[in-house]
């Protein structure tokens, strides 16, 4: 796939959401653009988990499938 529209977007799916987000972007950088610590997410990619150590070399291609599951501490 890897097609980028004119503006330089790809348009994706997180969490069954559809987005337009700047190609180029890594899975990690999305997640802080999303306002979540990468080092706290689980991320499955076109149903594959993502390990967490390599979210920041994973690009987004236009068409992914994004679920992002968050950590949240307390109790």
């Amino acid at each position: 796939m890897n097609t980028m529209h004119t503006d330089g977007t790809v348009s994706i799916r997180v969490n069954g959401e559809h987005r337009r987000v700047a190609a180029g972007l890594s899975i990690a950088q999305l997640a802080e653009e999303l306002g979540l610590v990468p080092e706290k997410v689980a991320v499955e990619r076109n149903l594959e988990i993502v390990p967490r150590s390599t979210l920041a070399q994973v690009m987004i291609e236009d068409g992914d499938e994004l679920e992002i599951v968050h950590f949240v501490g307390g109790g």
